[in-house]
């Protein structure tokens, strides 16, 4: 259940950042802008792939480790001034709550899954 939980929260949060991508700059549509797109259909890949795994643990961990490039990717935007501060905020706030959300069904993983 808390799998379908978290797949909601990406797509909700995928949304959201489309909307956020399209006001940046022409010169980083292809650039920075791509990157982001790509860490979420990822994060997306890495969901589904837990989901469907009998052993989970590495395909989490590398679902926290894709989160937290994608959260160093849109603070760069926002540090670039790509992404306007309040924007940043509401994407950061969803994107923290996925990376918690993981963290908390690894935590909940039997020892050796």
């Amino acid at each position: 259940m808390e799998e379908l939980i978290l797949k909601q929260k990406h797509e909700d949060m995928m949304i959201y950042g489309y909307g956020c991508l399209r006001q940046f700059p022409k010169s980083e549509k292809h650039t920075l802008s791509a990157e982001i797109r790509q860490s979420m259909y990822e994060i997306d890949k890495h969901i589904i792939r837990a989901q469907k795994r009998y052993f989970k643990k590495t395909t989490l961990q590398d679902l926290d480790i894709e989160i937290a490039h994608l959260r160093t990717k849109v603070r760069l935007a926002k540090d670039l001034e790509f992404l306007p501060f309040n924007k940043y905020e509401n994407w950061e706030k969803m994107i923290v709550e996925l990376g918690r959300m993981v963290g908390g069904w690894l935590k909940k993983l039997p020892t050796g899954s």
